[in-house]
């Protein structure tokens, strides 16, 4: 599904509009039938309950004010308060204005500190709010009256219904720079806007609801490449077929080199994250002295002992070992506890340019890049890089500071560089293709903010570029099912000390849950 910016869909509008004849008041009816239906949802049987719209003076505000005719059509009481003179309403949200007005049905303007008071005790006798007061052309810090409004919404703990977007995010970055509505939902229209899939601005948004409006549907499909958001559909058919004829030849070979001393536990996540993403074999390389320790961590997963140093990494010549073992695997993915030992380094940076299978590069593994991150253009085989915002930093040598405040521009410009595809970690992972396709991962939890929990990424990365899938689907995929199964494991168990293994154990049902169609 395609991600916008504000600009976008204010472009997709006019051409509904304009070019195929679709009026603005019929886009802003289905707008607000849309919200209408969740907030029935919320509710139950909306007859008797009270509702509080807040409506803005521009289309989102015109949005608000269809919802309100519709509930209080079907029972409600609805009190509208409206953060603007009636007479600044114009255009397509004026007739909806004029119509609430004919049905002799008061507007309460709020446009003074004095009105908060009224407003907080519409709020005490409201069992739920809709949020129309600011649209996707809200930019910077809400100002007073909407500024004490939307404290007082936040402060009444009543559930909040969204219109379009959270009033207080910015549609085109996430940012929140002032007081901003937390959503019990948000009903967006047509397509996601890139303020509801990244933060802070995601942690205002509830669940998310896309509604259709009635655009044409290849309007919303045109402009490839593009930003898009992982869905299970598009997982469902990515996956390759699992043939009845299948053996473990067939299903994909990977090669890890990761681990050293004190570090093996990365190294058989990432082996045992191949393994449960459905590769047919698995082998783990590490420094010789630690093979027993992994042969006994492992039962599913062969090991094989490389050249060390003599203190527990991988010396550089481990290389023609590991080319020599490449021969025989389909994929590598390399970095998981591999240390920053100065041959280790060397080993990586030597090994790179010569691979003739695609790769998956993690933790010091792009570590051992700081310095010469030009290297990975040298890379002639599909690979995939998968940073968290520090490692993009240091790759980088930029502040951290500007990585977080930037990564989606952050991810695209890297993947465009360096020319292989940036999955850079975190809330809302971001995968950005050399193409300029950009994909945004909406599963997850903040439970999954433990150790060994992005090994485990790197290993279904690699099962399932083993299994055929292009590099971007594989990064995308694989993030959409780590996150999956990160929040399957935290409705078992809670999200307070989810382990690594945990998200292993649940990776099975969460492949499962996406082939199945009726799961």
């Amino acid at each position: 599904m395609r991600v916008v910016t504000g600009g976008q869909m204010r472009e997709l509008d006019r051409t509904a509009i304009e070019d195929y004849g679709i009026p603005g008041l019929v886009l802003m009816e289905n707008a607000g039938l849309a919200v209408v239906r969740v907030v029935r949802q919320v509710l139950g049987e909306v007859a008797g309950k009270r509702v509080a719209v807040f409506a803005g003076k521009g289309n989102n505000g015109g949005d608000g004010l269809v919802v309100a005719r519709h509930l209080f059509n079907a029972g409600a009481e609805v009190k509208v308060l409206l953060l603007a003179e009636p007479e600044e309403i114009t255009g397509d949200a004026a007739v909806n204005l004029a119509i609430w007005q004919k049905m002799r049905q008061p507007v309460y303007p709020v446009a003074r500190g004095e009105d908060l008071n009224a407003v907080r005790l519409f709020l005490v006798g409201a069992h739920a709010v809709v949020d129309a007061i600011f649209g996707t052309g809200f930019k910077g810090a809400a100002r007073e009256p909407a500024a004490g409004v939307i404290e007082a919404i936040n402060a009444s703990g009543k559930p909040v219904v969204a219109v379009d977007i959270p009033s207080g995010v910015e549609a085109d970055t996430g940012q929140v720079h002032g007081p901003c509505v937390r959503a019990t939902h948000t009903v967006t229209f047509a397509l996601p806007k890139l303020g509801l899939v990244q933060e802070p601005g995601r942690s205002h948004v509830g669940e998310l609801h896309v509604a259709d409006i009635s655009i044409p549907s290849f309007l919303l499909e045109e402009g490839t490449p593009g930003r898009y958001l992982i869905t299970e559909i598009m997982i469902r058919e990515w996956l390759p077929p699992r043939p009845a004829w299948a053996h473990k030849g067939s299903c994909g070979r990977v090669l890890v080199v990761a681990g050293s001393r004190g570090m093996t536990g990365a190294a058989c996540l990432a082996a045992l994250g191949a393994v449960r993403a459905g590769a047919g074999l698995v082998t783990l390389a590490v420094p010789a002295e630690l093979q027993d320790v992994v042969a006994v961590k492992l039962t599913e997963v062969m090991t094989v002992g490389l050249p060390g140093t003599g203190e527990g990494t991988l010396a550089r010549n481990a290389r023609s070992e590991i080319l020599a073992l490449l021969e025989k695997a389909d994929v590598l993915a390399i970095g998981p506890g591999l240390s920053r030992h100065l041959e280790t380094v060397a080993l990586v940076r030597e090994l790179l340019p010569v691979l003739r299978v695609p790769c998956v590069i993690d933790a010091d593994g792009l570590n051992a890049l700081a310095g010469d991150v030009q290297l990975l253009s040298r890379i002639s085989v599909p690979a995939v890089v998968t940073p968290h915002e520090g490692e993009m930093a240091r790759l980088l040598g930029r502040p951290l500071e500007e990585v977080r405040s930037r990564r989606l521009a952050v991810a695209e410009e890297a993947a465009a560089n360096w020319g292989v595809v940036a999955l850079l970690k975190g809330a809302a992972t971001l995968v950005a293709c050399p193409d300029g396709t950009t994909y945004i991962n909406p599963t997850g939890n903040p439970g999954m903010a433990t150790g060994g929990s992005g090994d485990v990424l790197t290993g279904i990365i690699a099962g399932l570029l083993a299994q055929g899938m292009s590099a971007p689907r594989a990064a995308a995929a694989g993030a959409y099912l780590h996150g999956l199964a990160g929040d399957m494991a935290a409705r078992e168990k809670g999200m307070r000390g989810l382990l690594a293994g945990d998200i292993l154990e649940s990776l099975p049902a969460a492949i499962s849950r996406v082939e199945c169609k009726y799961t």
